[in-house]
């Protein structure tokens, strides 16, 4: 069994708060932490018949839309899942090699492939399905929070955060400290009530989501046209939205 390591004074929380509001589902989050993590330190996240009708593989995020609310009130959710970082982190105290560990200053789960034996209690642990079995290997991988960016020297201070928040377009994804009150994730979390995912279930995940807002659609019907509009330019509007409504 694996312990839990006990955070010191000032440690970080890193983690990712994402906004369901404005997530559009496009998985371009997806799409560039499966490539920036087939070169990075994290090692190889293999392919499956990349080339067949539904290539399968290893992937970190992924990406599941969802019906919410009816009538005028009906929206498109979409959730994106990848690992959590949990501060109460079942994956890591189910390790029977310590393959799987918790980071002290920064609160960031990892995986030693060199210890793992491929057991899966990890994944059998984990409620939210963030670790994947590397067949190739023989070794389970999940989300590093691109640990190999954010501590990147090399780079500019304004790109050290995770492929995935770099690449959303609809900036959705906003990564930082969790654990300073004053950080800009912080300050989201606490102007849009940002919650846990299976909170209930008591593991404390440091990624927190933002709900989505309430919004309805207009439905009135269109008025009709008056004037000029009512002449040719209304015939062709009339003749327009007959063939879209069908």
């Amino acid at each position: 069994m694996t312990m839990l390591p006990k955070s010191p004074p000032g440690a970080k929380k890193l983690g990712l708060v994402i906004d369901l509001d404005t997530c559009v589902g496009c998985h371009a989050c997806a799409v560039s932490c499966k490539e920036w993590n087939t070169k990075g330190e994290a090692g190889l996240l293999p392919d499956y018949d990349k080339y067949g009708a539904e290539p399968d593989g290893v992937w970190f995020n992924r990406i599941h839309s969802y019906e919410s609310g009816a009538g005028d009130g009906c929206r498109t959710v979409n959730l994106p899942r990848s690992c959590l970082h949990c501060e109460d982190a079942l994956c890591v105290t189910v390790c029977p090699t310590g393959a799987s560990y918790k980071r002290a200053e920064d609160g960031i789960v990892l995986v030693d492939a060199d210890k793992c034996i491929g057991c899966k209690l990890c994944s059998w642990a984990c409620p939210y399905g963030a670790r994947e079995f590397d067949e190739d290997a023989g070794v389970m991988r999940k989300c590093t929070l691109c640990i190999d960016r954010i501590y990147d020297k090399d780079l500019p201070q304004a790109e050290r955060e995770p492929a995935c928040v770099a690449t959303c377009p609809s900036r959705a994804r906003h990564f930082g400290d969790l654990a300073d009150p004053q950080s800009k994730v912080s300050q989201l979390v606490k102007k849009r009530g940002g919650v846990d995912l299976l909170g209930e279930l008591g593991y404390r995940p440091t990624n927190k989501y933002l709900p989505p807002r309430k919004a309805t659609i207009p439905t009135a019907p269109r008025e009709a046209p008056t004037g000029a509009a009512s002449g040719i330019g209304g015939a062709l509007l009339k003749l327009l939205d007959r063939a879209l409504s069908r």
